[in-house]
């Protein structure tokens, strides 16, 4: 039985271009998800632009435009971005939509009904000479815990605490540089501690990674406190119902714009999948992809507040670490930030793609992007071992055999275990274990290429006598590539739809993996993947 995923990312900030950190997340999800619809499963596939927050306000004003002109400018990149890197998205949207607005405010009033919403005075950062309460994220400091330096007020990027902006150690503006001073608001809350059970509950049963289970289980060990809900005006977001100064803080609309692109492709293709996914039916998983940064907004907040709402809380969790270029943060000044943009005016997405598949595990460890190795492996595996097997296959089809291959293999068993390798590699997909699916793909290739070595056609063809022998020998190799490029379909679609319509196939399926090749029409080979250069790699662009 066909199963049935929503799957989302987390929604990159409407405050600036995408880079390649973002990109490996969606990269990831995305083959996760190409890797399901090759299966016949059923996929839903949701993202969007965060697009609230006092920086966004900041910004726009900076740029003399609205905030409302800022992020639809944005938006308008962050999705031509993810469009040209083959990000299957269903619907890429943006919490600041009508959709959003309907249901955050659906989720308070439930909240405000079942009794998860407070009141209370707090003393909050005040920049005087800004006139305005600082947002966590404009507040910096030495974290609390580990001491680290120019750490935000919310949550320290090196040890992954959590705080509150009082707690932050030498702190100062980030608008001002000034030191903010203490200062009463009203604000509201939601009764975290009320959901512990529920949590617990949803911890022990939920698909996480045993790192991602530990970090949440020290929260708990450290006890849930109220969450603050609410920011000062002047603020870019929705208005609580019944205030007229305070708006619900970026973190409780944001993770509600996964719900709210599901309602505007509901709207446009007419049918009920909000309700189906979110409210009544356990047909269908929600698996959120990550960064580890973000872990506690998604492993503690969102399935307490879901709950409590009465929404149905996600099956999975799937955190990633941070990227490295060339074992560097990423960093203007070093030249180690690379946008999307300036990625894709250097190369094709299918070798960031298929580098990325390589390394990715289904662990939290950060990954670096090192540009040798980039290049190196790129050549060796997609043009050396994959792309080579058909090109210099098909030539000999094309020259001797009029473009048709045989009516009979040379090598069935190769084939066959090329085939065989279809459980072990879909399990390696399915539980996010890309590089083992790549080991085992190209481990499939060589012996492929060993086959070709072996057998020589280059030398058969120049004998007239063993031109048959030739017509086998091509049909079993671009048999083998062929299957071999269906593994690939999920990390590199681009060119594995080449290699379909090189078939004259427009669409494959994983079951395609046992479907003979003989005596069909093939097309002049295309160009798929050449090989690059150190050049060619985008370092030192913005």
């Amino acid at each position: 039985m066909n199963k049935k995923y929503f799957v989302t990312t987390s929604l990159p900030y409407a405050n600036g271009p995408l880079h390649l950190g973002h990109m490996l997340e969606q990269i990831q999800a995305d083959i996760w998800v190409r890797f399901q619809r090759l299966q016949g499963n059923e996929v839903v596939f949701v993202s969007g632009d965060d697009a609230h927050g006092s920086a966004i306000m900041l910004s726009a004003k900076k740029e003399n435009i609205s905030p409302q002109e800022w992020i639809n400018e944005i938006w308008k990149k962050h999705y031509a971005d993810s469009k040209a890197f083959n990000i299957s998205y269903d619907i890429f949207h943006s919490t600041r939509s009508q959709e959003n607005e309907a249901l955050v405010g659906e989720m308070f009033q439930a909240l405000s009904k079942n009794s998860f919403i407070k009141t209370a005075e707090i003393m909050q950062a005040f920049d005087e000479k800004a006139q305005m309460f600082l947002p966590d994220r404009f507040i910096k400091g030495t974290c609390p815990i580990c001491e680290a330096s120019d750490q935000y007020g919310d949550n320290c990027e090196v040890c992954g605490a959590t705080y509150d902006p009082s707690d932050l150690k030498d702190p100062y503006s980030v608008l001002t540089k000034s030191r903010p001073i203490m200062k009463g608001s009203e604000h509201v809350f939601f009764d975290l501690g009320k959901q512990q059970q529920v949590l617990e509950s949803w911890l022990e049963n939920a698909n996480l990674q045993p790192a991602v289970k530990n970090k949440l289980s020290e929260w708990f060990s450290q006890g849930l406190r109220d969450w603050d809900i609410s920011r000062d005006a002047p603020y870019f977001g929705f208005l609580i119902p019944g205030y007229e100064d305070k708006y619900f803080y970026v973190w409780v609309d944001a993770p509600m714009g996964y719900i709210a692109g599901l309602s505007k492709l509901s709207q446009l293709q007419d049918n009920r999948l909000v309700e189906a996914i979110w409210k009544k039916s356990e047909d269908w998983q929600i698996h959120h992809f990550i960064g580890k940064d973000i872990i506690y907004f998604h492993g503690l907040f969102w399935p307490a507040v879901l709950d409590a709402a009465q929404f149905n809380k996600p099956s999975s969790l799937h955190a990633h670490g941070f990227l490295t270029i060339d074992g560097e943060k990423m960093s203007k000044s070093r030249g180690t930030f690379i946008t999307a943009e300036s990625y894709l005016a250097k190369l094709s997405p299918e070798y960031l793609r298929y580098y990325f598949a390589c390394k990715l595990g289904d662990g939290i460890q950060d990954m670096d992007l090192a540009w040798d190795d980039f290049t190196q492996k790129c050549n060796a595996d997609l043009v050396g071992k994959i792309i080579n097997i058909g090109s210099r296959s098909a030539g000999f089809i094309h020259k001797l055999f009029q473009g048709l291959t045989a009516d009979t293999l040379d090598d069935q068993t190769l084939i066959d275990t090329i085939s065989q390798a279809k459980d072990d590699i879909g399990l390696a997909y399915h539980n996010k274990q890309f590089s083992l699916a790549m080991r085992e793909i190209m481990g499939l290739a060589d012996k492929v290429n060993q086959y070709i070595d072996k057998q020589k056609p280059w030398i058969l063809a120049k004998d007239d006598q063993q031109h048959d022998k030739v017509h086998r020998v091509c049909t079993t190799a671009l048999m083998a590539f062929y299957q071999l490029m269906i593994y690939l379909s999920p990390v590199i679609p681009e060119s594995s739809k080449k290699a379909g319509q090189f078939f004259n196939k427009e669409n494959v399926t994983w079951q395609d993996l046992d479907e003979p090749l003989l005596q069909v029409r093939i097309q002049p080979f295309p160009r798929v993947l050449e090989r690059i250069t150190r050049q060619d790699c985008p370092i030192n662009l913005d």
